[in-house]
This record gives C-alpha cells, sequence and structure tokens, in this order.
C-alpha cells in the first residue's frame, strides 16, 4: 500500500480502500448518489480522477478510459485498478512541496496553491468513497474531521465547476445541526441522506 508524504490524502485514499475493499461480490452493479452511475463505475471513475492528477503533475500517461463516462466492466479485480492510481497520484504528489504556490490540477482554473492540489485530489477520492459505500449499505467514511480537512478545497474549487463535476448548480441546503461530513455532502449536491434502494 503506498502512502504519501500528504496526511490528507493518505487519510482519503485509506477511506477509498476501505469502501472499495467493502463492497459484496454482488455490489458492484448497485446504484449510488452519482446519478445514472453503478458502484463499478463510481470505482472507474475515481481511479481515472487520481491518474488524471498524477498525469497533469507529471506529464506521464493519464486515465485509459473516460473518467466521465465509465464503462460499468471491470476487467479484473477492483484492487488491480485502484492501487495504480492511488500509487500513480502518490508518486505525484510526493513532488509537490507544502507551501508552493503553482501547482497543476485537471480542473479549473488548472493551477492552484499546494496545499489546495492535495485537498482537491483527497476530496475527490473521499466523496468518492462515500458514494461506494453508502451504495452498498456500509458506514460511510467520511468523517466530521475528515470532511473538516476537505472543506478548505472545496470551498476553493466548487464554484466554477458547479453542474459539471460537483452536483447540482445550487448546493443542498444542510439540515439543522448538521455535521461537517454533512454539510460538505450537501455544498457538493449530494443528499447526505441519501440511501440504496431497497433490493
Amino acid at each position: 500500500m503506498t502512502t504519501t508524504k500528504w496526511e490528507l490524502l493518505d487519510q482519503a485514499y485509506a477511506t477509498l480502500r476501505e469502501a472499495v475493499a467493502g463492497v459484496p461480490a454482488d455490489g458492484w452493479d448497485r446504484p449510488t448518489p452519482c446519478t445514472q452511475w453503478n458502484v463499478t463505475q463510481v470505482l472507474q471513475h475515481a481511479a481515472g480522477d487520481q491518474l488524471a492528477y498524477a498525469a497533469r503533475l507529471t506529464g506521464g500517461p493519464g486515465p485509459t478510459e473516460d473518467p466521465f463516462a465509465p464503462s460499468g466492466t471491470l476487467t479484473g479485480p477492483p484492487a488491480d485498478l485502484l492501487e495504480p492510481a492511488l500509487a500513480a497520484a502518490a508518486e505525484a504528489f510526493a513532488g509537490v512541496a507544502p507551501g508552493e504556490g503553482e501547482v497543476a490540477v485537471p480542473l479549473p482554473p488548472f493551477s492552484v496553491p499546494a496545499e489546495t492540489a492535495v485537498g482537491a485530489a483527497a476530496l475527490d477520492a473521499a466523496v468518492h468513497a462515500w458514494d461506494i459505500a453508502v451504495a452498498t449499505g456500509r458506514p460511510p467514511g467520511l468523517t466530521d474531521a475528515l470532511a473538516a480537512a476537505l472543506r478548505p478545497a472545496a470551498d476553493a474549487l466548487a464554484e466554477p465547476l458547479r453542474g459539471f463535476a460537483y452536483g447540482p448548480v445550487v448546493p443542498l441546503a444542510p439540515g439543522a445541526g448538521d455535521g461537517a461530513a454533512a454539510r460538505l455532502l450537501a455544498f457538493l449536491g449530494r443528499d447526505p441522506g441519501w440511501a440504496a434502494p431497497r433490493v
């Protein structure tokens, strides 16, 4: 298991690994909070996003599959898709120094401070971990502490991407008394109370 020098990224990657490892054998076709995508497609998207970060940082190869049109077909064990993507991103972010002012990212504005770049990659991994976990009836993994650490990246990047990468044009209203995780999900356009349909 590859780790990075960035604790926030390590936490998000661990959350994503745990969510993927917890998918039951019959769970890969289940619907998720990502409209019209099943669990397999969310995994493919999440892995593709991390490869896109790695490619933008290093000039290396990006995802072989369009992260925004995932096929939903796995050709091997899920870890065979996920682990190389996380390893590539971890290696790429190892070259990013804290406090660095201009770091390339694969989304607008395409260049952000180091902590925002790391936060964006971590945010992507953690939220898709939540998608997978709740779709398969497991504990969500996105803790209030992790969500609070991810919120600055969401605040910096969500607005230019509304209606594209971060849900609806208008964020959802959080409920009274919601914790940091629920507030983050609502801000990103996800229903924190989403539950998988009964089968």
